[in-house]
């Protein structure tokens, strides 16, 4: 499926650009996510780099055959409730493994009103990885990977550069383009 999304971005006239970073654990922002089809343009994005990326999924997913495909895809079963934090889940996987690429979207949603939640950074923070910075951009018709920063206890200086980095890229559907703001909840 990743080579079938990458050359049809390709055919369309799309770019890759960028570059995973050398550090063997990495949170991956992407942003922005403005429509279902970002799943595509991550698959191209995955296929092009020749990376295996891991992302969040809720645990209930994980039954059956579609959980070992879910698995198989990278997904990694985490539950919000039952006393153990996400981020504490997530981190503990960092910790077991020798390499890791997790891909998160910030918004959590594709409204055009959303606001980043702070998960990502309490993750990559936590577990001392930096966060690359992925995106999507229809204008350009550019997908791909930008700078690899450290949060280092600042989310707000990481976000200044996040704003900074992402002021030109404008997703598949640029309309429904969320804020770069931290949810204050």
């Amino acid at each position: 499926m990743g080579w079938l999304s990458a050359r049809a971005f390709s055919w369309l006239g799309w770019r890759f650009v960028g570059a995973l970073p050398d550090e063997r654990k990495v949170v991956v922002v992407a942003y922005p996510h403005t429509t279902n089809w970002d799943f595509f343009a991550f698959l191209a994005v995955r296929h092009h780099f020749g990376v295996e990326v891991s992302f969040l999924a809720h645990r209930g997913l994980f039954v059956g055959p579609f959980g070992w495909l879910l698995r198989a895809m990278g997904g990694i079963p985490v539950q919000a409730s039952g006393g153990v934090s996400v981020v504490e889940q997530v981190v503990a996987v960092f910790g077991r493994r020798d390499e890791m690429i997790l891909a998160i979207a910030p918004e959590g949603t594709r409204a055009a009103d959303a606001e980043w939640h702070s998960g990502f950074w309490r993750i990559a923070d936590a577990a001392g990885v930096p966060v690359v910075m992925g995106f999507v951009d229809r204008r350009s018709k550019t997908l791909g990977l930008g700078p690899a920063l450290i949060i280092d206890g600042d989310p707000e200086g990481w976000m200044d550069e996040a704003r900074r980095f992402y002021d030109d890229k404008h997703g598949l559907r640029p309309e429904r383009r969320g804020r770069l703001r931290l949810t204050t909840s």
